[in-house]
């Protein structure tokens, strides 16, 4: 397969955070025509959390334009966590304040952006672009999951990041949902009809 050109008017779009039970869906944008020099680069769950890091700040330091977009939790239970995808991947790429040409997303969802949409099935492994946007994206959100951890003491929100894991599901059982987990999903929703 011939590489992709990557110019100034193009960014690579992804997401974090879409199957958690808890916290924001966070996307990422990212213009950045250099991202090949990058060594390591691939999907971020891919990665190990230090080069998730380090990469996230070469990115940072390196793209001509990076931003951030996010839903929130009432976002997510309200629209649903596809059409609140959609919505920070737009949010982030709004956020770029550059005018651009082209959006590389991952999936096979577009978000209606005001530029030319280029939808990816597993971009995030494939395309070094949408790769940068998506370390971008999971180490933003890993952050800020480690802070709600603080805040809502007793889910491991640091350690799980959110997702359904046995000790989250423990956690949900025996403390029942914060303010932060979304009400429409399953195991959430399942302690409200039971408590209901």
């Amino acid at each position: 397969m011939k590489k992709r050109i990557y110019h100034q008017k193009m960014a690579g779009v992804d997401e974090a955070g879409r199957g958690p039970l808890a916290g924001p869906v966070v996307a990422a944008a990212v213009i950045m025509p250099e991202v090949r020099t990058l060594k390591g680069l691939k999907d971020s769950k891919l990665m190990s959390e230090s080069a998730r890091e380090r990469l996230y700040q070469e990115i940072t330091e390196g793209a001509v334009a990076w931003a951030v977009g996010r839903a929130e939790v009432a976002e997510i239970d309200e629209i649903n966590i596809l059409q609140a995808t959609l919505l920070a991947m737009k949010r982030a790429l709004e956020g770029l304040g550059v005018d651009t040409e082209l959006a590389l997303v991952d999936g096979n969802q577009a978000p209606k952006l005001s530029c030319v949409v280029e939808t990816i099935i597993g971009g995030d492994d494939i395309e070094p672009l949408i790769s940068a946007a998506s370390v971008i994206a999971k180490v933003t959100r890993d952050r800020e999951m480690i802070t709600l951890d603080s805040l809502y003491p007793g889910y491991g929100f640091a350690q799980h990041k959110g997702y359904g894991t046995k000790v989250h599901l423990a956690a949900l059982a025996e403390l029942g949902p914060s303010e932060v987990h979304r009400r429409s999903f399953g195991p959430v929703k399942k302690f409200f009809e039971s408590v209901g």
